[in-house]
């Protein structure tokens, strides 16, 4: 059976490849060539000028470099966070502790779009709105990661941090030096799951964007679509350069990826 199973997945492989392949194919054809028949599609000329008019005549370049900003910011500063937090609510005592924990855990059961009207009020009256700030810190707060984090944190035994409070290691000592290398895993998949969330993200950058120069990638890329609607060259060179990014990360760190997405309990 071993044989049928390597068949199959090299089947659903090239299955899942081929939109990738034609994208690229596409993006390379000269700009409104007749297409007959599915050939087409793969044969000559090839051409790079629709390349160079997309990045030399749109912002698309800094709309890359606008999600990939946020995205890192965001990914950094909610794994600081998360992990402070969840480092607290496993192994520092304190009052509540458990009506905190419950408390947090209840955001989870929020839908992210219930907060949008206080949120936006929030940014504006702080004066955040059109700016990278406003892009970034309304959305550092993230319960599963806290909540992920503290469970990791829980299953590292209390007797390790005792004996290195009996030499001389403080709470900050324990919680660099023993607590994050030990958690690593689940910093990685937070990490991963907190990136490709803020690069998708469109909703919240669409209601506190206004500056072209500050859109990401999910708010330009409709703005050019809406433009080339005849021809297919254009819109795919768009998505082409807009993916080039993220499928770079995903052959570099494609281990680190399945681990945290198999890490987290997500299918599909």
């Amino acid at each position: 059976m071993k044989w049928f199973y390597r068949i199959f997945s090299i089947f659903m492989a090239l299955l899942f490849a081929f939109p990738l392949v034609w994208m690229l194919v596409v993006s390379v054809k000269k700009e409104g060539m007749k297409i007959t028949s599915v050939v087409d599609w793969f044969t000559p000329p090839y051409s790079l000028a629709v390349y160079q008019e997309i990045i030399t005549e749109t912002k698309l370049i800094q709309w890359s470099w606008n999600s990939f900003f946020i995205a890192v910011c965001v990914t950094l500063l909610t794994l600081m966070i998360a992990a402070m937090a969840g480092f607290v609510m496993s192994k520092v005592p304190f009052r509540y502790r458990t009506f905190m924990f419950f408390f947090i855990l209840a955001g989870l059961l929020i839908p992210g779009e219930a907060t949008l009207i206080p949120l936006y009020q929030v940014a504006k009256d702080m004066g955040i709105l059109n700016s990278y700030m406003g892009l970034v810190f309304p959305v550092l707060a993230s319960p599963f990661a806290i909540i992920v984090l503290k469970s990791f944190f829980d299953g590292i035994p209390n007797d390790l941090l005792e004996s290195v409070q009996m030499d001389g290691g403080g709470v900050w000592r324990i919680f660099v030096n023993i607590m994050l290398p030990l958690t690593r895993p689940a910093l990685v998949s937070i990490a991963i799951l907190t990136f490709i969330g803020s690069w998708n993200n469109f909703l919240w950058p669409f209601l506190s964007v206004t500056d072209d120069n500050l859109f990401t990638l999910p708010m330009g890329i409709p703005t050019l679509m809406n433009q080339y609607t005849e021809d297919y060259v254009k819109p795919m060179v768009i998505n082409t350069v807009a993916s080039l990014p993220i499928m770079v990360l995903f052959l570099i760190f494609e281990r680190q990826i399945i681990k945290g997405v198999s890490l987290s309990g997500i299918k599909g």
